[in-house]
């Protein structure tokens, strides 16, 4: 779509709108004036005394179709708000045009990004009502009630995690870059174990060195861990010594004593074995994930997977014997290959198998995946709506609820990622990690390290090199990035042990 913009330069708020409500257009900038090219967007801004007003002319399909948002400057008078505002305006104007020419409302209205539970949230936390949560989500944006019901719901789980936290922690994630394939949905950057073998063990090395610098560092600073995620790619694609290294080493080296929350992702039922568990049980793992996508072996066949419905039933099987019920399983809407019955029958057999949490994604259409070449064959939106709404209304109905929820780019039907969980039994590490509640410390090829100040809000990340040569290569610079990482929070903890009012007072 050809894109023409007046009276501002807001290119990534008009490209989220564009995405959103057409995902199969990319942006492009033309010089001059919009001519007879479709389709194609004006968008301006322009300010009268102290209203700022937007315009959107949408051509599409042989139409043309305007919508004009206004509103006065913030009464704060921050450069701050009034920016935001005009950002919020281009998009509405440009929504409301594109709602008229498409004839219908996405599921999220005129909500972009990635963490709509954000806004719920922080309208929770200032002391308003969920009514008015609710409110914002479907009068401001257009978000439809059920998704805002899902939205306000998983703010009041992130509240509950976030009221546990203090500045004196670090959520702790480790990454493992290797699994037994490559699905075809996948974009996170893992390298086949297979070719990659020669790889892993001076990886595992490596890592554990990375680990011993951290502890170092957050003993130090006085910093603790209260949740820690292990992932990947698919941690157990390592050998049972290799996880036993790992874990001693993190059990060593960090602050674990006030850990409450530690998850090993061993995701592909293919890599899960009796001694890979029992390594994970006795090193006090607390929960794992097994991840099915689904039940149906023609689907699996078709994404890659090196692995059988009958092996997901025996993998569980092994799990009870080790960590009872306390699993995760994810599933995947929208499939290429799955129909709605097929999804039934997933979710029904997965639910037999009474995991205590079910994390539903859809799918999304990521660069670098091989379905990226398979757009043909995806399901259609409507397909991927009723097995969303099938998922909802029986996971309901069997006790569980949802307790976070994130968006991702390119998504089927422009959907979300919902994790549901029996009661007292959710993943904190996912809100902390999804909500930014928390700095997050990273280690291990492909981390990013993400330092919040919950005060201001303000993120800054420290990356980890993708691939397992690189993170080779740069050890010592990661290792002296950890010391600058546990100096950043233990600066937030001295701030709230003697905030300014206090500091003024002395």
């Amino acid at each position: 779509m050809d894109l023409y913009l007046q009276g501002h330069d807001y290119r990534y708020a008009v490209e989220q709108m564009l995405m959103t409500l057409f995902p199969g257009q990319r942006p492009r900038y033309p010089d001059g004036e919009p001519g007879s090219a479709q389709p194609a967007a004006l968008l301006t801004l322009s300010q009268a005394d102290n209203t700022l007003t937007a315009q959107a002319t949408l051509w599409w399909e042989g139409d043309a179709y305007q919508a004009v948002q206004s509103a006065p400057l913030p009464q704060d008078g921050t450069e701050q708000a009034a920016e935001g505002l005009r950002r919020q305006l281009v998009r509405l104007a440009f929504y409301q045009a594109g709602v008229a020419a498409l004839g219908q409302e996405p599921p999220w209205g005129a909500l972009t990004g990635v963490r709509p539970v954000k806004l719920p949230t922080r309208v929770l936390a200032q002391g308003g009502s969920t009514q008015q949560a609710h409110d914002l989500l479907t009068q401001r944006y257009r978000v439809t009630p059920s998704r805002a019901d899902l939205a306000v719901e998983c703010a009041q789980a992130a509240l509950s995690v976030r009221h546990t936290l203090t500045p004196s922690q670090m959520s702790l994630y480790l990454g493992i870059p290797f699994c037994p394939s490559r699905c075809a949905y996948c974009s996170f950057i893992s390298a086949d174990v297979k070719g990659a073998l020669a790889l892993v063990e001076p990886y595992v090395d490596a890592l554990c060195q990375e680990i011993a610098a951290a502890g170092e560092a957050l003993r130090r600073e006085g910093i603790t861990i209260p949740t820690a995620y292990f992932g990947g790619g698919t941690p157990t694609t390592l050998s049972a010594p290799q996880l036993d290294r790992v874990l001693t080493a993190l059990c060593t080296h960090l602050p674990m004593e006030d850990c409450y929350e530690l998850t090993v992702e061993a995701g592909r039922p293919d890599t899960i074995t009796a001694d890979k568990l029992a390594v994970l049980r006795r090193h006090g793992v607390h929960r794992i994930s097994i991840n099915p996508q689904t039940m149906e072996d023609t689907v699996l066949r078709r994404m890659g997977r090196a692995h059988t419905a009958q092996d997901i039933r025996q993998a569980m099987a092994l799990a009870r014997q080790h960590f009872g019920g306390l699993v995760n399983m994810d599933l995947i809407a929208g499939l290429p290959g799955d129909t709605p019955q097929g999804f039934a029958r997933t979710l029904h057999e997965v639910l037999a198998m009474d995991p205590a949490n079910i994390t539903v994604h859809t799918l999304a259409l990521k660069k670098g995946a091989r379905l990226m070449e398979e757009q043909g064959a995806l399901c259609a939106p409507h397909e991927v709506a009723e097995m969303l709404a099938l998922a909802e209304s029986t996971l309901r109905g069997a006790g569980y609820a949802p307790y976070y929820l994130y968006r991702q780019k390119y998504m089927s039907g422009s959907f979300e990622n919902v994790g549901w969980a029996k009661p007292d039994t959710l993943c904190a590490y996912n809100i902390v990690m999804m909500e930014e509640l928390q700095s997050v410390l990273s280690l291990g090829a492909g981390g990013v390290t993400k330092l919040v100040n919950p005060r201001t809000g303000e993120i800054r990340r420290l990356s980890n090199p993708k691939f397992p040569r690189e993170y080779l290569d740069a050890l010592p610079r990661l290792c002296a990035d950890k010391a600058q990482a546990a100096a950043f929070q233990a600066q937030l903890a001295a701030q709230a042990a003697n905030p300014p009012c206090q500091r003024e007072s002395l």
